[in-house]
């Protein structure tokens, strides 16, 4: 039986291989989307879990409070082994030109000190090791911006086992033992980390992208590029279904039984989507190149670590020809009732209003969390996620009650033959005329609810790059519990820094020991504030601006990092002098340039090696990681637009070409009897054009109101417009699937001969 439904699947013309080989370009194309975006999950925690070594140093909250002061320098919260204590120091942030640098400096206490992934020893004193991409840096850039900063030569690389990425730059520094243990911030580790400590006391220098919320969007993306996928793979499963629907009335009236007749219909289709499960591991293993190199993470992934676990393979290669065979089973089920099902062409019960159901509970969901946030990512991804998909599901459902609604209600206000043909029979069979826009209406709810999602987030976090009068410097100074600098700045490292090639000017921040003057909207648990002398306030107005006649303003902790600029801030008067506040221990450097990053990494540079336990930082590297995320979702809103338009484009053609193919007889009738071929035209366009329209205006509208909901819930932001590409987009969207189903109606002439009445 399996070999006849094999046979017959062929024998049905260029039309039954055309069938078959639409119904293969979609099941690979669905196959190959979805085994890309589970490799891209896979990839996340791999790339994850390569950067936990980088942990070794961290400190757990609950020993900051159980430790005393020498034990936490000489035991580390990572595990104890009877082997040689490695001195361990991550220096960070470090940062080259936005990007983010992992320096950690070690000095081993004897042969059996522990060496972490990626090298093959432990550099000696005065010896690093760079990751790849970093030693490509450290080769091309000229020294004073960059590898003068890092005391001692490349000894060698650091492997992939260390790295997240192609593009880390990882850096471990060779120390002599007693130097570094006098450092800030050293400890003693007798194992490398292989997980993350729990509640580490500052930011964990391994922690890599946050996998779960990378799961999440990757979730939603994988459903919105599924879901027309799906659609289109229903619709080309149904080309033709008049006439085999047709054959398979006859073989029953010939005595074939309905599970036979089952059978033959899921090997039909399940043949084609077995040839596209296989192409479309093929297809993965294309896309898996292009895939490693999108930053959806902010950094390539190494193309190895795109790959499918043991269950996800099997469950693919088995998953979708069962699926396929199904589909198969439920789009032609009628015939397997009775062999007269298809001759008595009834018509069908009409779709009710609690169709809309889902589509409201989708809604409703979403609406509920706001306010409401889950605390974990599990729970937002469950609620977002879950809210999402139930209403890109709901829209699939709503759409024939929409459709017949809009129909019965165009019916009432017409009189034109063509127009009441075409509303009539979409009234009639709502169903099949939803059907073929289906894909498309989903591609508009995606697309509308990625452009609105993300545009909103850039906006409200475009000013992460900083304004042009904050880009322009270069900040260097201590963090909470590092040692201040000296009380006077060195006349030699002065005269150095104004020899920088495009330096401006510099401001020095001194220590505050008395909270003098500390500014009233400053919350009481910040640091105190920092007491700047007008003369060099003056040299940095971006910063801010002096009280008239003053002599010593008192700058919150955070002002020289501002992103944006301050120039209108008046600060506070000190009750200082002016001489009296240069004694007094510096806490931070405020240098502005003119804003190339030849200058700025220069001066950089010059600060580090000057003051080694202090940190630079720039407004590009304050926001670097954010940045890098906002870049990674708009590579993935390209990536949703790019692949659900064409797919839904390409589904609405076959769903129109299926329609006229299917009804050719009817319509040369018609011919016959006088109907013009251009009313007929009027009615394929009204009856696709029709349910596209409303519904895309529906999807649309839902599209903006589940990510307004989504935005309130998740990030307390409100819904921003998106700009007019957006709009033109949605235009040429529309203006381009009216095209498609103009291209289509030149067919209606050849299909409906004189011919198709006679032999329909």
């Amino acid at each position: 039986m399996i070999a006849f439904a094999l046979r017959l699947a062929v024998s049905g013309g260029r039309q039954a291989v055309a069938r078959l080989l639409t119904i293969t370009a979609a099941t690979a194309v669905g196959v190959g989307l979805l085994l890309s975006t589970l490799a891209a999950v896979n990839a996340v925690g791999a790339a994850n879990d390569r950067v936990l070594w980088a942990n070794s140093g961290a400190k757990s909250r609950t020993e900051s409070r159980t430790e005393s002061p020498i034990e936490s320098r000489t035991e580390s919260g990572t595990g104890s082994a009877a082997v040689d204590p490695l001195w361990w120091r991550d220096h960070t942030p470090e940062y080259y030109d936005g990007h983010e640098l992992l320096l950690v400096e070690v000095a081993a206490t004897g042969p059996t000190s522990p060496v972490p992934p990626g090298l093959s020893k432990l550099p000696a004193a005065g010896e690093y090791y760079a990751s790849p991409a970093l030693a490509t840096l450290l080769r091309e850039r000229p020294a004073d911006q960059l590898s003068d900063r890092f005391p001692g030569h490349l000894a060698g690389e650091v492997g992939k086992a260390a790295l997240a990425s192609p593009d880390s730059l990882v850096m471990v520094s060779g120390q002599d033992p007693a130097a570094l243990a006098a450092r800030p911030g050293a400890r003693q580790v007798t194992t490398i980390a292989t997980a993350l400590p729990p509640n580490c006391e500052a930011d964990c220098p391994g922690t890599g992208v946050r996998g779960d919320a990378m799961t999440l969007i990757l979730s939603v993306v994988a459903g919105a590029l599924l879901f027309p996928v799906v659609i289109f793979i229903g619709t080309a499963t149904r080309l033709s279904a008049a006439t085999r629907e047709q054959r398979y009335a006859a073989m029953r009236l010939v005595g074939a039984t309905p599970r036979q007749i089952t059978l033959i219909a899921a090997a039909e289709s399940t043949v084609a989507a077995v040839a596209g499960t296989a192409l479309g591991f093929g297809l993965f293993l294309v896309l898996r190149p292009l895939v490693a190199g999108v930053p959806f993470t902010g950094e390539r992934f190494f193309v190895d670590d795109l790959t499918l676990t043991l269950p996800q393979g099997p469950a693919v290669l088995l998953g979708v020809p069962v699926a396929a065979a199904v589909a198969a089973r439920l789009a032609l089920r009628r015939v397997t009732v009775s062999p007269l099902g298809v001759t008595r062409r009834t018509t069908p019960k009409p779709p009710s209003a609690w169709r809309v159901a889902p589509l409201l509970a989708g809604l409703a969901e979403l609406a509920w969390f706001v306010g409401r946030r889950p605390h974990t990512t599990n729970g937002q991804t469950a609620a977002y996620l879950t809210g999402f998909l139930v209403v890109m599901f709901g829209l699939v459902i709503a759409g024939p009650w929409l459709t017949m609604a809009v129909a019965r209600l165009v019916a009432a206000r017409t009189s034109r033959p063509a127009t009441l043909i075409a509303v009539r029979r979409l009234a009639d069979d709502p169903r099949a005329g939803f059907r073929s826009v289906a894909g498309l209406i989903l591609a508009l709810f995606v697309t509308t609810a990625t452009v609105a999602i993300i545009g909103t987030i850039d906006t409200n976090r475009g000013v992460l790059g900083g304004d042009p009068e904050t880009r322009v410097a270069v900040e260097h100074g201590a963090r909470p519990g590092d040692p201040v600098m000296a009380g006077a700045l060195p006349e030699r490292f002065l005269a150095e820094l104004r020899a920088v090639p495009g330096f401006r000017a510099v401001a020095v921040a001194h220590a505050n020991p008395d909270r003098l003057a500390h500014d009233p909207d400053t919350p009481p648990d910040w640091p105190e504030a920092s007491l700047v002398t007008c003369a060099d306030l003056a040299q940095a107005p971006v910063v801010g601006h002096c009280a008239p006649g003053a002599a010593v303003a008192a700058v919150e902790p955070f002002g020289f990092l501002s992103l944006t600029s301050q120039a209108a801030k008046e600060w506070p008067t000190a009750p200082v002098t002016a001489e009296a506040v240069d004694r007094l221990p510096v806490l931070s450097l405020y240098v502005t340039t003119d804003g190339t990053t030849a200058a700025k990494e220069r001066v950089r540079t010059l600060l580090s090696r000057t003051f080694p336990d202090q940190h630079a930082r720039m407004v590009q590297d304050w926001a670097s990681s954010q940045q890098k995320q906002l870049a990674g979702w708009r590579q993935l809103a390209d990536v949703v637009l790019l692949t659900t338009l064409p797919i839904a484009g390409c589904s609405l053609a076959v769903s129109v070409v299926a329609g006229l193919s299917d009804r050719r007889r009817p319509f040369a009738m018609l011919r016959l009897t006088g109907a013009p071929l251009r009313m007929l035209r009027v009615v394929i366009g009204l009856e696709s054009a029709l349910p596209l329209l409303v519904v895309s205006a529906i999807a649309i509208g839902t599209g903006f109101g589940a990510a307004a909901m989504f935005l309130k819930s998740q990030m307390a932001y409100d819904l921003v417009s998106p700009g007019a590409v957006y709009f033109g987009l949605v235009l040429l969207g529309l203006a381009s699937s009216l095209g498609i189903i103009a291209s289509t109606l030149p067919l209606l002439k050849r299909i409906t001969g004189p011919e198709a009445a006679r032999n329909g």
